[in-house]
């Protein structure tokens, strides 16, 4: 005992420690740091060993440590680098967290969201990753219900929120959330998969879907009001029968149409392009509404 230096009184291991005497009678009392013996009069007295001890506790404390753990590395039954992997793991999911928030403050801010709003978003702030992900599972499992799901995975890859998203992405995704939990918006999308499917089953359809849409695009581009007589001359050299394809309905075109053209869908694929910084994607709305009014007003 004599060659580990001078014992100490609690009160003068605090003070050399910088800590209150409550916080080393509390952790002594937890058995965290016993001391190294008790004077006759029962006050505890510590040793060179207990001060390195100590040292090592508040360490592990300030690296976030709950006294179980650090009991369990003065065990020795984990090593500091086992528990503080997993302490490193926990606290950069607190960081992404805490990322998250801020860009929802932000938006927030943005918005000057009400409370009903901001409400909304902070419950999806506060979802996990595996909630997030059961949200995009539910909506495609309901939009893709007996359709060829190989569709699928292109829609629901774009939901995914990165970790330390912008406060343009937490919109978008927000403003996402909002729309595909509208059953109006999953029945048009149901409605969409509908028409792929019955596209892919057609032969020469597909082809003839970028024929029209082509010749209403140049059409856009002269400036040629739908109602027109030069409008009519496009839309019968369209639905020229083509040899090989069954012909297509001028109904069943207007139908379609009316379908594609629902600024929703167009909406989702900005939101997802925003949500992963993808380059925005070409808008075929333009030739569409063109071909449906050219359609209606020639019908």
């Amino acid at each position: 005992m004599e060659d580990d230096g001078p014992l100490l009184s609690i009160g003068e291991l605090a003070r050399r420690a910088g800590l209150p005497v409550r916080t080393i009678r509390f952790w002594s009392d937890a058995g965290v740091l016993p001391p190294a013996a008790r004077t006759g009069g029962g006050r505890r007295v510590y040793d060179a060993a207990c001060v390195a001890r100590l040292e090592l506790i508040v360490t592990l404390r300030e690296l976030g440590l709950g006294l179980p753990d650090v009991r369990r590395v003065l065990d020795g039954q984990v090593s500091v680098a086992e528990v503080a992997a997993v302490h490193l793991e926990a606290l950069d999911a607190q960081i992404r967290a805490l990322r998250l928030h801020r860009a929802v403050l932000a938006v927030v801010v943005k918005r000057a969201a009400d409370k009903e709003e901001m409400t909304l978003m902070n419950k999806l702030a506060r979802m996990s990753v595996a909630e997030r992900r059961q949200m995009i599972d539910d909506f495609l499992a309901e939009v893709f219900v007996g359709i060829d799901a190989a569709r699928a995975p292109r829609w629901g890859a774009a939901w995914n929120l990165p970790d330390d998203p912008s406060p343009e992405q937490v919109d978008a995704w927000v403003e996402l959330a909002e729309m595909v939990s509208d059953p109006d918006f999953r029945q048009r999308m149901r409605q969409v998969q509908d028409i792929g499917r019955q596209v892919d089953a057609r032969e020469g359809l597909q082809d003839f879907l970028g024929w029209a849409q082509n010749n209403a695009v140049a059409a856009v581009l002269r400036g040629c009001p739908p109602d027109s007589a030069e409008a009519a001359q496009v839309l019968s050299r369209v639905l020229e029968p083509v040899p090989g394809m069954h012909p297509v309905d001028r109904e069943e075109l207007i139908a379609g149409l009316e379908v594609a053209t629902d600024p929703r869908i167009e909406r989702y694929w900005q939101l997802t392009a925003t949500i992963n910084r993808w380059p925005p994607f070409p808008s075929h709305m333009p030739g569409d509404l063109w071909l449906l009014a050219a359609l209606r007003a020639h019908g």
